[in-house]
């Protein structure tokens, strides 16, 4: 059975909890899910290193609001890096589902399964890595 693991940033809790309704549900009953949090959205690419060998996927669920200070460029960007470099690195099947917005209005239009459902669609791009990554393994 596949194992993935939900790697969630708790900083906006309602946000959270849309984008990890759409994470479960495309995730259905054929695949084993753990859910661990973490303070925020910086924290998760080392959360995702720390548990590599212990799961196929993994997706990051997590919302970084634009405010008045130059903090919204650095988390977006380096937590963006760290999914990447593990990506590309060590071959992790990582969906992003960290959203980088404005304002609360936009992230809950983006976190919400009715509407785009970005949660939903981290976890349907893990498990297409996942499946990519057993296409190419050695035998």
């Amino acid at each position: 059975m596949t194992r993935i693991l939900i790697v969630e940033a708790r900083f906006y809790p309602e946000i959270s909890d849309a984008l990890y309704e759409g994470a479960a549900s495309a995730l259905g009953s054929e695949v084993a899910v753990d859910r661990i949090t973490v303070p925020g959205a910086l924290e998760i690419p080392a959360a995702i290193r720390l548990a590599a060998s212990h799961y196929d996927g993994f997706v990051a669920l997590g919302c970084v609001i634009r405010g008045e200070t130059y903090h919204f460029e650095i988390v977006a960007t380096e937590s963006a890096r760290g999914l990447m470099d593990l990506m590309v690195r060590e071959g992790l099947s990582i969906g992003n589902g960290i959203l980088t917005v404005e304002n609360e209005e936009q992230a809950l239009h983006r976190a919400r399964p009715g509407e785009l459902d970005k949660g939903g669609a981290a976890a349907r791009a893990c498990l297409a890595l996942v499946a990519l990554k057993r296409r190419f393994a050695k035998p």
